[in-house]
């Protein structure tokens, strides 16, 4: 097999052949065969691309990929003296529009991790904002080299929780005057997901929930998408948290704007998210809130034609706004609800298709006209299709008893008890 660089166009090409150039072979990596840009050994004797050979073992494997060796152990070496030959290599042939490979940075170790989380817990404790900013942009330039020191970070595990009281414990302060130092730790714990227990509650704070609050109203899209990210990760982590989270002011018609004016998918989802967490509460106020901001008309809209996880979770909402007389009202006044409902069954994800068929099963119970109009959009059907191809237990007995409901509007068919499943086409 021969690895070729082929040269690049000059800017005077005369139309002659395009030369190539043979890449030495001890330049490549054995496993992607491609040029390395940072060659290490292992102790097998062979030399990888860093990267790749990552990659190999974080997939669970313990050999050598060429020898097939079992490895002693999985220190990489860098190979300063075949790095340096690439080098050399790359700018003998610049002409033919091969690049110098940098200089690979040295991979940052545990042991430096742990020395800067202890010293961000070291500033914390004196809230020294600028000793804690320090070091918070250390651990964050480290983070952004490379995935490999990204995994250190969080593997490390006193890290979330460090951070996490880092936040507290500013936010607590003042929020104006430690609002750099808050903003770079907002960044780096969305590193650290799922979060600790022990994250969870310096996170789920009085302090920290009104900070982050403040934060979703910020004109930085970057902070908004880092805050709105944390507050979806810990309502799904405990969903306790969401009670906390209602009694903040403003932060209802906050959410409800990201979803009415979107922004991007990155604030929407997460968006969604927090509303699920909040209504399914027993709090009565918060789900009225939401209901009479016109909530579940603009979810039917967004649905209409929306990606897989919005849709999930908008079927989610309406499905909990549901269980309410005042969401089963709003959404029998809305024309979009029944036939929106229906063509989602089968048509997104066994997900969604739970979420729209509990939805249904809500409004129709006792509903002669919620009834009449499912069956107008092919309810029956899909639900008949819907138990001869399989679903969760919990689905399949409210589409069987929303058949039953429906089938007497059916003149002419036999019993639903005794139709046959298996004979059923889809005709729809």
């Amino acid at each position: 097999m021969v690895f070729t660089w082929r040269k690049k166009k000059p800017r005077s090409f005369n139309g002659d052949k395009k030369k190539e150039l043979e890449i030495p072979r001890h330049f490549l990596c054995p496993i992607t065969l491609d040029l390395m840009k940072d060659p290490v050994t292992l102790s097998s004797g062979i030399t990888y691309d860093r990267e790749s050979i990552e990659k190999w073992l974080d997939d669970g494997n313990f050999t050598c990929p060429v020898s097939n060796q079992v490895l002693r152990s999985f220190d990489q070496i860098p190979n300063h003296s075949l790095r340096k030959m690439i080098q050399d290599w790359c700018v003998e042939n610049r002409s033919y529009g091969v690049e110098r490979i940098p200089t690979p940075r040295i991979p940052v170790s545990s042991a430096e991790v742990s020395e800067v989380l202890f010293s961000i817990m070291d500033s914390t404790r004196q809230l020294d904002r600028c000793a804690c900013l320090d070091s918070l942009h250390k651990l964050k330039k480290w983070g952004l080299e490379s995935e490999r020191n990204n995994r250190c970070i969080v593997a490390n595990a006193a890290a979330a929780g460090a951070i996490a009281a880092a936040f507290d414990a500013f936010a607590g302060e003042s929020v104006d005057k430690n609002i750099n130092v808050l903003e770079e730790i907002l960044f780096v714990i969305n590193w650290m997901f799922p979060l600790t227990e022990q994250a969870q509650r310096y996170i789920g704070s009085q302090a920290s929930l009104h900070c982050i609050a403040l934060f979703l109203k910020s004109k930085d899209l970057s902070l908004k998408q880092n805050a709105i990210t944390v507050l979806a990760e810990l309502l799904s982590c405990n969903q306790k948290y969401a009670q906390e989270l209602t009694t903040i002011d403003g932060i209802n018609k906050t959410l409800f704007h990201f979803i009415n004016n979107p922004i991007c998918p990155s604030i929407t989802k997460p968006s969604l998210t927090l509303i699920y967490h909040m209504v399914s509460l027993s709090n009565e106020n918060t789900t009225t809130e939401f209901i009479n901001m016109g909530l579940i008309p603009l979810l039917l809209e967004i649905m209409i034609d929306s990606q897989k996880a919005i849709c999930e979770k908008a079927l989610a909402i309406i499905d909990q706004l549901c269980e309410t007389e005042e969401g089963r009202g709003f959404a029998y006044d809305d024309a979009l609800a029944m036939p929106v409902l229906v063509k989602k069954i089968l048509r997104v994800s066994e997900l969604a298709t739970e979420y729209s068929v509990s939805a249904i099963w809500k409004l129709s119970k006792g509903d002669e006209k919620a009834l009449m109009e499912a069956l107008q959009f092919g309810a029956f059907q899909k639900l008949l299709l819907l138990i001869q191809v399989g679903c969760n237990d919990k689905t399949k007995e409210k589409a069987t008893e929303l058949l039953k409901l429906l089938n007497p509007y059916r003149p002419g068919l036999e019993c639903i008890d005794s139709l046959d499943f298996k004979n059923i086409k889809r005709s729809f």
